[in-house]
């Protein structure tokens, strides 16, 4: 599925470093405003212990995880909506994402300067989301005057459209994201095609040093951040950036024993990648075969045409049935083979609905 994320956050707040960290690619790293420019774009493979458990059993002459495409996007300033700093260029490449991870600075370092002098959580966040809804409202306003130029021709489902877009800007000047208005199905349908940024969930990764590491919640700038948040009804992790990518370089081996030192089950940035593949509504299902273990990403509610679509389009248009048992299950019986013979196995046809970690065997005939 081609769905993206972009990171986003005001300039020297780690977003960068925090890219790079997730899809080992490489994006200038600089301590001075506007280092990333163009939007770098990164594949990352999205953690899943499930996979690495169905490759033990069935020992596969190769292993593919699911993915998701991250695009790491300039710096934002104030009055990016007016195009200062590279706002119009920032904004346009939200526009292209399907959900934002929003980086947030949460630690003091002389040597790194911020954008505004001041290290303030709370105060960084607001100038991105004020950004983001200053842009959708100047979208809305050249909108509104075209439908109500329609509109005087009398037709009811103009003068109905006008109506609301004039609620979704009254909810805008008061400073609050069109997500987390209460839409029906054709209020959405009537701002799809404008691309609105803030109808895009957002997940805040709050990048600390050292210190705030120690403290999470208890350090007073985390606080502050995760008070924000929550106000906001939004998720976030707590993330040190610097750790995670010192982690990327390490060889596998010693990355195991440097978590296991730490005393950490695995790197913060699995958490980010987990949340942001939960927050675009995707599931997994597996195919688990001796050449090849794969775990395969659809939008949640997917048919099993659907999803056999996934992996190619003759499974989709030749479908018959899918095989399907649970991953527990699966484990349980050790292969589908043996699964089939305890009966653990169903026949499912074209109205099923796949569920997150089915394992699943597609007949098809084209």
């Amino acid at each position: 599925m081609s769905l993206k994320i972009g990171i986003v956050g005001l300039p020297n707040v780690g977003k960068s470093t925090i890219f790079n960290a997730l899809t080992s690619a490489r994006s200038q790293v600089a301590n001075y405003p506007f280092a990333t420019i163009d939007p770098h774009v990164g594949i990352v493979d999205v953690p899943d212990k499930r996979l690495d458990k169905l490759a033990e059993i069935v020992k596969p002459e190769m292993v593919v995880h699911a993915t998701l495409e991250v695009v790491d996007i300039a710096g934002l300033v104030k009055g990016a909506n007016k195009g200062e700093g590279l706002g119009n260029q920032f904004l346009d490449n939200i526009r292209r994402v399907d959900a934002i991870i929003h980086v947030v600075r949460a630690f003091q370092n002389p040597d790194i300067v911020h954008v505004s002098g001041k290290v303030d959580p709370r105060s960084d966040i607001e100038v991105i989301n004020t950004e983001l809804v200053l842009a959708d409202l100047q979208v809305l306003e050249r909108r509104i005057e075209k439908v109500s130029r329609l509109a005087k021709s009398g037709e009811k489902k103009l003068k109905e459209e006008l109506e609301f877009l004039k609620r979704v800007e009254a909810w805008l000047n008061e400073g609050k994201k069109i997500i987390n208005m209460e839409l029906s199905s054709e209020e959405k349908e009537w701002l799809r095609n404008l691309h609105l940024l803030t109808t895009k969930k957002m997940l805040y990764v709050i990048n600390v040093d050292e210190e705030g590491w120690e403290k999470k919640e208890s350090h007073p700038l985390v606080r502050e951040a995760i008070a924000y948040i929550k106000e906001e009804g939004s998720d976030y992790v707590i993330i040190f950036g610097k750790m995670e990518a010192e982690i990327t370089e390490l060889d596998p081996g010693d990355r195991a024993e440097f978590l296991k030192d730490a005393g950490i089950d695995e790197p913060g940035l699995n958490r980010v990648i987990r949340k942001g593949y939960q927050m675009l509504d995707l599931i997994t299902f597996f195919t688990a075969g001796k050449p090849e273990v794969r775990a395969w990403t659809v939008k949640r509610g997917a048919t099993a045409p659907e999803a056999a679509g996934v992996i190619h389009s003759d499974f989709q248009r030749g479908f018959i049935k899918a095989e399907v048992i649970p991953f527990e299950e699966f484990v349980k019986y050790g292969s589908m083979a043996a699964a089939r013979e305890a009966g653990a196995v169903r026949m499912e046809g074209k109205d099923y609905v796949i569920k997150d970690g089915d394992v699943v065997y597609f007949r098809f005939n084209v």
